[in-house]
């Protein structure tokens, strides 16, 4: 069990049988009437955020969640299959239990893979992968007096918004948050 008055960013509790992490925490003394802690918390397994106030002191059980460091191995009919890096066990996982990792998954990637009570709940991706631009326009010299963007599919077949100067082949950085270019590799 936790109190709400040891909240933290990062801790994951579990209320109604789903698993929460905080996301925000403030801890608020009005002049008029009693503390609260009001919270911003991420649902781990759907992603939807929501804001909740609680008393000062209230308890609630603590979530443990493992994460383990698995390598993605291979994709076949929408299940990805992964291998624990420490004791080489193999695991298949739907694509919907995955969220948007498909989009940034490249054959003998590490990741982590969140599991509550023996079950998949997630994946830790990196902040950024590089991934090598498969298909897009090329940029004619001119085409715009600001800085401009040109859609740019990626091997793993997501779509990146990138500057004109990018080319096929080019092997760019992408935000695993954002969906956004970072810079060239």
């Amino acid at each position: 069990m936790i109190s709400t008055s040891d909240f933290r960013t990062g801790i994951t509790i579990e209320i109604d049988g789903n698993v929460w992490q905080v996301v925000d925490f403030q801890h608020v003394k009005p002049g008029k009437g009693a503390a609260f802690v009001r919270t911003k918390m991420k649902n781990v397994r759907s992603g939807a955020v929501v804001e909740r106030t609680f008393n000062p002191g209230e308890k609630l059980a603590r979530a443990h969640i493992e994460r383990r460091e698995m390598q993605f191995l291979y994709e076949s009919d929408g299940e990805f299959n992964f291998m624990d890096n420490e004791n080489f066990e193999q695991i298949a996982v739907a694509a919907d239990q995955l969220g948007d990792a498909p989009k940034y998954l490249k054959e003998n990637m590490d990741i982590g893979i969140m599991f509550f009570q023996g079950t998949i709940i997630g994946v830790d991706l990196p902040f950024a992968v590089e991934l090598a631009v498969v298909e897009t326009d090329p940029g004619i010299r001119g085409d715009t007096a600001t800085g401009g963007t040109k859609p740019a599919k990626m091997e793993t077949g997501c779509v990146v918004r990138v500057p004109l100067f990018i080319n096929v082949g080019d092997v760019l950085r992408i935000d695993t948050r954002s969906g956004d270019y970072l810079e060239r590799a």
